[in-house]
């Protein structure tokens, strides 16, 4: 499953990138300016994003204690995939593709990339989503709201050797998007709210819990092709298990070319509550066509 995944992720940025070159124009303007998160598609347009996130953490605090362990990754790879499907620009429908793969008792932060499954290694196509994105005000384009269904494909969340992947609760996700260009079209104000609703499995951590994930990013334009940004983000968990943290980051994105654009993020969890304190590496690929 894991070499499928891949193969069919590698096929599908190399066709983007051909398509890319092809359709490239310097007189269109800039993508990373127009196609925020809160911006929906075109009938018959499509949004493929392929993103990768590397948390590592080396200290906890858990019942008030903050303390050093033994270091745990955990690297998230998603597939995001949309297109827009109505005359009038409001609605979208998608798919969404979580792959995973972990390790623990002190195993380097690059030791994800093995890919293995041993006594502290993890890994495996972990959840898919259907999903849709939808303008509820007509006259407020920059204000959107992302709904997906997200079903696990695993058994269990933690294997006979305590290695853990993801959660085996179903979750119903709402994303609202909001985002404002200051008046100069230098500054952009991003804003984003994920809401979370996780039941169906008595044996999953998350079921019965609700999460409420508030974020905030600053944009700065340099150019018409690259951004460079700053941000914060809150994530609380409430139910039958509650567990907070903050984390603060920047990064960059830069338009390779008409229709690939290029995104590099980095973030620290500075404090939290029942939860893993460490640092997280992203990075990006996004085609719009």
């Amino acid at each position: 499953m894991k070499n499928r995944f891949l193969k069919i992720v590698s096929i599908a940025i190399v066709a983007f990138s051909c398509n890319a070159f092809a359709q490239e124009n310097e007189n269109s303007k800039s993508n990373i300016q127009t196609y925020t998160p809160s911006k929906l598609l075109d009938k018959g347009q499509w949004d493929v994003k392929f993103f990768n996130n590397l948390y590592t953490e080396t200290k906890g605090n858990y019942s008030g204690v903050k303390a050093d362990k033994l270091r745990e990754n955990y690297f998230t790879s998603t597939l995001d995939i949309f297109t827009g499907i109505s005359d009038n620009n409001r609605l979208n429908i998608g798919l969404l593709l979580e792959y995973r793969s972990n390790t623990k008792n002190g195993e380097n932060a690059t030791s994800v990339f093995g890919f293995n499954d041993d006594v502290n290694s993890r890994n495996g196509l972990s959840s898919f989503a259907p999903a849709l994105k939808w303008q509820p005000i007509e006259s407020v384009g920059s204000f959107s709201i992302q709904s997906a269904f997200h079903i696990p494909i695993i058994d269990e969340e933690s294997d006979i050797n305590g290695v853990y992947l993801d959660q085996t609760a179903y979750t119903f996700q709402n994303r609202f998007f909001y985002d404002y260009t200051l008046p100069s079209g230098d500054w952009q104000l991003f804003t984003e709210l994920n809401t979370e609703y996780n039941f169906g499995d008595e044996a999953s951590f998350a079921n019965k819990t609700i999460v409420f994930a508030p974020g905030v990013f600053m944009s700065y334009f340099p150019s018409d092709s690259s951004t460079i940004l700053g941000f914060v983000q809150h994530y609380q968990r409430f139910g039958d298990f509650t567990q907070d943290f903050t984390s603060v980051g920047f990064g960059g994105k830069y338009q390779l070319n008409q229709t690939l654009n290029l995104e590099i993020l980095y973030s620290k969890f500075v404090r939290g509550n029942d939860t893993g304190l460490g640092q997280s590496f992203n990075i990006g690929l996004r085609a719009l066509f």
